[in-house]
């Protein structure tokens, strides 16, 4: 048997496909001997090595408000529904909707107005409608598109944000984040190309956030995220310990790089190639992450624009802040997780908390980027995995109520990076309940949002168990209508 023959006939799959993989994992140890080959290799630049056409947003700035925000208590505004309060929801309204055990034996679904006032603010159309609870994000209403259409086939929370996160139900797929620094690349040695920060939540039910949100699944072990923790100490073991100087560390990564390399040689293992690169990007970190979780250089203004927790490690503020810092400093995608939107009983009382704590940082945001000349080519994206029933969960009263989730309905923000800024897009029925104009799936988000970074959505693949993956599947269209 021809020997070259004889070798193939040995590798295994997985192997196979490492090896046929553009040579990631080779130039990436080959990086650790040699740093100048590093910002030259398809590691570094991604899968494409530049994007399919011209992208307008670079960056990606993700606030993910996780546990589904009540729309009709924030920017669907349903005056109408003020004289048909405790009345029963249709039944042609509500048609055979799957819905949730929380509610599915409730011996009626009466309709609960949103208590909160609303107030017209001015954009590029008509105006556009923002609870009271969004004052600061009210001033943002020329800068924003709020689309009021977005529905999903997830009913419950898990299948619901890893449908956002992954563009599938079951758990295992890449996420977004991953996908973006699979295509693109990292614009920033020094940082991960994918970055995750976690919200403490300031009321209602507080969802699970796991790892494999961020997970880079199928694709290469080093394009999943990098989690700060929001601690003083953002990540653990930056710092060397005691009697080990820098240089040291240096040695001992190169002694783990050759003998990395020898196995990366023996067994053709991608893993093995990610690993290291980990490692390498870890030695990096502990120059940069210092710097950047470092508030001095910002200005009084700055730091009081965010609000008064913006000082505070795993604030949303501190978050928001960090995330511009983040941007800044070239990092691809930045995906934020604000815990607490799950609100089945008293809404009132934990969504003032909530919207409390979101409200003046995320406006903060937009206007610190859009000072710093950042905002046209950094997208910033709002919203939850589904919206809240009309119909009300539990007790009810004038001043107290509590909303299921509902995927028929959901509204999601965007600003910068390409989109139309201060327009609406959307429309929903007089119960807010079902979509009338201009519905938007998940996959259709991704396709945008992939759109907008300079990627063809159906281009960016990655072939696992003998099919080609892509973040939107088999589905997905470019929503045109929302791009300049």
């Amino acid at each position: 048997m021809d020997p070259l023959e004889d070798h193939y006939l040995n590798v295994t799959r997985k192997q196979f496909f490492a090896k046929t993989a553009a040579g990631i994992g080779g130039l990436a140890l080959g990086s650790l001997m040699n740093q100048s080959l590093l910002a030259n290799s398809p590691l570094e630049r991604g899968l494409l090595g530049a994007p399919h056409f011209p992208a307008k947003a670079k960056r990606v700035i993700y606030l993910f408000q996780n546990g589904g925000p009540a729309q009709q208590d924030l920017f669907d505004y349903k005056p109408g529904l003020l004289e048909k309060y405790d009345q029963d929801l249709p039944d042609s309204v509500r048609g055979n909707q799957r819905i949730t055990g929380m509610t599915s034996r409730q011996a009626r679904f009466p309709i609960v107005p949103s208590i909160f006032k609303f107030n017209k603010h001015a954009n590029n159309q008509d105006g556009l409608w923002v609870s009271e609870l969004y004052p600061y994000t009210a001033q943002i209403a020329k800068e924003i598109c709020v689309v009021k259409s977005m529905h999903t086939s997830a009913i419950n929370h898990e299948p619901g944000i890893t449908f956002l996160q992954t563009g599938s139900e079951l758990p295992g797929r890449p996420s977004f984040g991953s996908w973006a620094s699979y295509g693109l690349g990292s614009a920033n040695e020094n940082l991960p190309g994918f970055v995750v920060m976690i919200s403490q939540a300031q009321g209602g039910n507080v969802q699970t956030v796991s790892s494999r949100l961020w997970g880079s699944g199928f694709l290469p072990g080093e394009h999943q995220g990098v989690n700060l923790r929001g601690a003083a100490d953002p990540v653990l073991f930056l710092n060397d310990p005691s009697g080990i100087e820098r240089q040291d560390r240096r040695r001992m990564l190169d002694f783990l790089a050759k003998r990395n390399q020898e196995e990366a040689q023996r067994s053709k293992d991608p893993d093995v190639t990610a690993r290291i690169a980990q490692y390498e990007m870890a030695y990096r970190m502990q120059m940069s992450v210092p710097e950047l979780t470092d508030f001095s250089g910002e200005s009084a203004e700055t730091l009081a624009m965010y609000g008064p927790n913006v000082q505070k490690p795993g604030s949303y503020a501190y978050n928001c802040l960090m995330a511009r810092r983040l941007s800044e400093r070239g990092v691809r995608f930045i995906q934020l997780y604000n815990r607490g939107w799950d609100q089945h009983n008293n809404l009132p009382r934990d969504l003032k908390k909530q919207a409390a704590a979101s409200d003046q940082p995320q406006a903060a945001l937009i206007k610190d980027l859009k000072q710093r000349g950042m905002l046209d080519d950094t997208l910033v994206i709002w919203g939850g995995e589904f919206g809240r029933t009309t119909y009300g969960q539990g007790g009810l009263s004038k001043t107290n109520y509590g909303r299921d989730h509902h995927p028929r309905c959901f509204t999601m923000w965007f600003a910068g990076g390409g989109i139309k800024p201060g327009i609406s897009y959307g429309r929903t029925d007089d119960y807010g309940y079902n979509i009338v104009e201009n519905p938007v799936h998940v996959h259709d988000l991704h396709a945008t949002l992939l759109h907008l970074m300079g990627i063809n959505h159906e281009q960016l693949t990655y072939r696992h168990q003998g099919r080609d993956f892509r973040l939107t599947d088999v589905h997905g269209h470019v929503m045109s209508d929302l791009l300049i």
